[in-house]
Order: C-alpha cells, then sequence, then structure tokens
C-alpha cells in the first residue's frame, strides 16, 4: 500500500511541473489539478470557530496543514470573534479566490450572530475581509435571529458573485436569501432578497449549488424536520422557480448538515460529503447525475475531524504555495 501511495504521489506531483509556469498568468484547466484543499472548522468553542485547511492528492484522503491549526485569525477578520462553515470558490478568472464564513461564536447562542463575512484571495495565504451585519446594514431587521452557513457562486447571466445563506425572523422558517456582491467583494448590492423555500414552507439551512449541464443543483438540508439533504434544481438562478426532488440524499439515517460537494479531478463523478454531526463523524457519497447517490465503496480518511466544510480543486503552484506557508504534513513526508 505505501509503494502504491509513494508512486501515486510522485506521479501527481510530476505532473504539475509542465503547467506550474503559466499557472498564475491564465485560468487553469482541469487537467491542471492535481491536489484538493479542504476548509473546514473543528468544532462548537471560540477556539475551535477559525478556518482550517486540509489537503488531499487523491480526494479521498486528507492530511491537514498548520497541525490542524487555524490558517485565519478569526478574532481579526470577525465581529463575534468566530468564524464558521467556510466555503470557499475559485473565481471566474481562475485566479482569485472567494471565501464566505458564519460571523458567530456558538457559546453565545444559536440565534446570536447577525454578520457574516466576506474575504477574497489572489494566493489562498493572504486574504482582505469584511463585515456584513445585516441587522446593521439594512432596515426594518429587528426580528432577525441568526444568519447562517454563507455560500458564492458565479451567475454568468448577470456577470457577478452571488451570495446566498440562510436567515431567520422571529418564529418563521429558515429561508435561504440571496444578495449580489459589489467589485470588491465587500459589501452587497441593493437588499437581501427570498431565494429558496421548499413548498412545505418548512425550515431550509446549509445550502450547496452545483452548476452541471445548464441546471443549478441547490443541495439544502432540512433544519428542525428530518435534519437531512435534499435537493432542489433550476436553469435560472433568480427565478424563484424550482424542481424539488422528494427524497433524501445522505445514506445514513443520522442525522446530517453541511453538504459541500465537489467534482472528481479527470472523472465523471461527484462527491457529496457533509457532517454527521450528532456522532463526530463525516459522510462521503458518490454519484454521476447529481440525482442519485451512494456511500463510497473505498476508504475515506482525514487526520483531523472537519465541521461543515469546502474542497476545491488547486493546482501544482497552489499546492506548492499552501505547504510552502503551512509546511508539508508529516504523513505524506513519509509516503
Amino acid at each position: 500500500m505505501n509503494i502504491i501511495r509513494k508512486s501515486l504521489i510522485t506521479a501527481i506531483l510530476a505532473s504539475g511541473l509542465a503547467f506550474n509556469a503559466t499557472a498564475s498568468s491564465a485560468a487553469p484547466d482541469e487537467k491542471d489539478y492535481v491536489a484538493y484543499l479542504f476548509t473546514y472548522f473543528t468544532g462548537n468553542h471560540i477556539k475551535q470557530e477559525a478556518v482550517c485547511y486540509g489537503i488531499s492528492l487523491d480526494g479521498y484522503n486528507y492530511y491537514a496543514l498548520n497541525d490542524n491549526k487555524p490558517v485565519l485569525d478569526s478574532k481579526v477578520i470577525s465581529s463575534t470573534g468566530g468564524v464558521r462553515d467556510p466555503h470557499i470558490l475559485r473565481g471566474a478568472d481562475g485566479k482569485t479566490f472567494y471565501m464566505v464564513l458564519t460571523d458567530m461564536v456558538s457559546g453565545n447562542g444559536w440565534d446570536s450572530n447577525r454578520a457574516m463575512v466576506l474575504l477574497k484571495s489572489n494566493d489562498l495565504i493572504n486574504w482582505k475581509s469584511s463585515v456584513v451585519n445585516m441587522q446593521k446594514r439594512y432596515d426594518n431587521q429587528e426580528k432577525l435571529k441568526r444568519v447562517w452557513a454563507p455560500q458564492t457562486i458565479y451567475d454568468d447571466k448577470a456577470g457577478k458573485y452571488l451570495v446566498y445563506w440562510s436567515m431567520k425572523y422571529g418564529d418563521g422558517p429558515d429561508v435561504i436569501y440571496y444578495a449580489y456582491a459589489n467589485d470588491d467583494f465587500t459589501d452587497f448590492e441593493g437588499e437581501p432578497k427570498p431565494f429558496f423555500l421548499p413548498a412545505d414552507k418548512k425550515s431550509c439551512i446549509d445550502g450547496d449549488i452545483v452548476y452541471k449541464d445548464g441546471v443549478y443543483h441547490l443541495f439544502y438540508k432540512t433544519e428542525g424536520h428530518g435534519n437531512g439533504i435534499k435537493v432542489a434544481t433550476t436553469d435560472n438562478l433568480t427565478s424563484g422557480k424550482w424542481t424539488e426532488q422528494p427524497d433524501y440524499k445522505q445514506q445514513t439515517t443520522d442525522a446530517v448538515e453541511g453538504a459541500g460537494t465537489f467534482k472528481l479531478i479527470g472523472e465523471d463523478k461527484y462527491i457529496l460529503m457533509y457532517d454527521v454531526y450528532t456522532n463526530g463523524r463525516y459522510d462521503f457519497t458518490e454519484t454521476t447525475d447529481l440525482t442519485n447517490f451512494k456511500k463510497v465503496e473505498r476508504p475515506v480518511t482525514m487526520d483531523f475531524h472537519p465541521r461543515h466544510g469546502t474542497v476545491i480543486p488547486i493546482t501544482k503552484a497552489e499546492l506548492d504555495a499552501v505547504t510552502a506557508r503551512w509546511g508539508m504534513p508529516e504523513a505524506l513526508k513519509k509516503k
């Protein structure tokens, strides 16, 4: 097994050398990706509510960078001193990165937060951050109770970055809202608008959108009823017209949250991962059509325990940069 893994690592790292020189000047093609970057936080304590990085060379076996310690200081970037639910996106230009976070310390209560954090980077290491407090930014927000799990997608029709997240007002359901970010990714243009609420009008949180073959697939958690992951689809992000699939997508009877979906490099296969938060594990399932899922048959390993994170593919140059900054994990050095 060690020989096989060593050969795999050697082959993957070597494959990046040919395009390393141009990786920073042009958007990478899928063939340019050689590894995966996992952004996550680790728990419900202020010291654990921070952004961490992990890397994988095959999409299944992950190793923490920086000894599983934060790569960003929550006290610097947030208004509460803690952040959760990191979502990272490679921009449309291929070389700018966007991250959004829940600005929250869970110890203050699940209805305590009113803000999110917007970040932008050109190198995955140095980030410019801004806090958007919904209650201070907009009028008539007295009944706002929480702002949870923002994510970002590029809306090609609008030519803008669309941020979507869930909010709860008073005794109402958690509803997913959206707003377009400004050019600097420091604030929103206009007021948030409702994005998605299931036909049954019950709470939904943890939205995660995957675009495939002209269709947007929205994965979401049915908060407080079922506590699982469902999917709704549309061909127009802001039309408000969604087709809901009736079945739950998780392959477990345990409660789950924090859906994160990513495509495997060089394969017509997607991984849907989720946080099995009731018993401390993280499950991976796979699909080719984003409709039918099965548990991953091969072993999935992590030398850290993530909470609600996301995975993106990265190039050889980007892998070199993050490991130069935070060190190559010892487990990979030995293989």
